[in-house]
């Protein structure tokens, strides 16, 4: 009885490991090889529950995967046309879509596989950088470069069971050495092009400096000249004014400048003056005290000349520009103690009579 248990038992347990060895699961994710003795007899690539014959002695099954796989690369220094050096990152996607030729010719191994991507993907970046200039990784090109990059390694890939997705560029940095002769070429252009513009400044405002100046020194000397004739013609009418008044009555003339000469000489100052009392300094201080006699006949009185006007020119200034306002014109006091106002225009005052001459009065004895 216990024979025949163990029997059954041991039956039983046979049963279970012929029938879950002789069984297997392909995943919806993965592929499935069978091989006989080491030789490949069919590949499952549709998910499901498949039987083989039981045990791993005769057939034995490999998963693989079916999935998208990524292989990335980083620091990878490529030289570009000008013998310029870019750091770059890129990865790519593959798919293994041959499960035979990837078990004859990479047996089965994803690290024999990725050797071969990195070595082919190395390559052909840097054919592809090699090819172009120094900006076109940084232009609008970089999309057709990574079109070329997976059509370079397609191929050579293919060989394997592998089909190349996408490559994708992340990273295209400048060397540390390219990159610090970038960066003083761009500062000395920078420096450049803003010396430049500081001399285009200087020179417009050298320009509109020498425009000013030489507007206000032509203001000035206008002015200036305004100035002098206006002062020129004053002092010709004060000399005319003068030298009538002198031509009424030139003793008295004579005796005033007397009298002013002896007002600034004889003043406090505290100057002592020795002269001869016969000098003609001490012409009015005769013996007697007396004065001369006046003249009788005075002339007319003395009317301004007219003041031409200056021509107005269209580069002068006017006189209220120059700050000159306009005065009353001088009054002249006569003997009698009458003022005489004189009228710029073109008539002269109409004259007044001389008083009659007084006869002096006999000196004291």
């Amino acid at each position: 009885m216990n024979n025949r248990l163990f029997i059954i038992g041991a039956a039983v347990v046979v049963a279970i490991y012929i029938f879950f060895s002789s069984l297997y699961v392909v995943d919806e994710r993965e592929q499935a090889i069978v091989m006989r003795f080491g030789q490949i007899t069919d590949v499952r690539t549709e998910p499901g529950i498949y039987f083989k014959i039981p045990t791993d002695f005769v057939d034995t099954v490999q998963v693989i995967e079916d999935r998208l796989l990524r292989y990335d690369i980083a620091n990878m220094r490529v030289q570009v046309s000008g013998n310029a050096f870019y750091q770059v990152d890129a990865f790519l996607t593959y798919r293994i879509s041959n499960a035979r030729l990837f078990r004859e010719r990479a047996t089965g191994q994803l690290s024999v596989a990725e050797a071969r991507i990195g070595a082919s993907l190395d390559a052909a970046l840097r054919q592809v950088y090699g090819l172009r200039e120094f900006n076109a990784a940084l232009s609008d090109q970089r999309a057709q470069m990574m079109q070329e990059t997976r059509d370079l390694i397609r191929p050579d890939l293919a060989e394997l069971g592998l089909d190349i997705v996408d490559v994708r560029i992340l990273r295209t940095d400048l060397d540390a050495d390219v990159s610090a002769t970038t960066f003083e070429r761009m500062r000395a252009e920078r420096l450049a092009e803003a010396a430049l513009l500081r001399a285009r400044g200087q020179e417009q405002a050298q320009s509109l400096r020498a425009i000013a100046d030489r507007q206000a020194v032509e203001i000035v000397a206008a002015a200036t000249r305004d100035a002098e004739i206006i002062r020129g013609q004053g002092d010709a009418e004060r000399n005319r004014i003068f030298a009538a008044a002198y031509g009424q009555d030139a003793e008295f003339f004579e005796f005033y400048r007397s009298m002013e000469s002896y007002r600034s000489a004889l003043a406090n100052t505290g100057t002592t003056m020795v002269l001869s009392p016969d000098s003609a300094f001490f012409r009015y201080f005769g013996s007697t005290g007396e004065l001369p006699a006046a003249n009788p006949n005075l002339a007319a009185p003395i009317a301004p000349a007219l003041v031409p006007e200056l021509p107005a020119t269209s580069n002068e200034p006017a006189l209220d520009g120059l700050g000159i306002e306009e005065t009353a014109a001088p009054s002249l006091t006569l003997e009698d103690g009458s003022e005489l106002t004189p009228t710029v225009g073109t008539e002269a005052p109409a004259p007044i009579e001389a008083p009659a001459a007084e006869t002096p009065a006999p000196a004291a004895q």
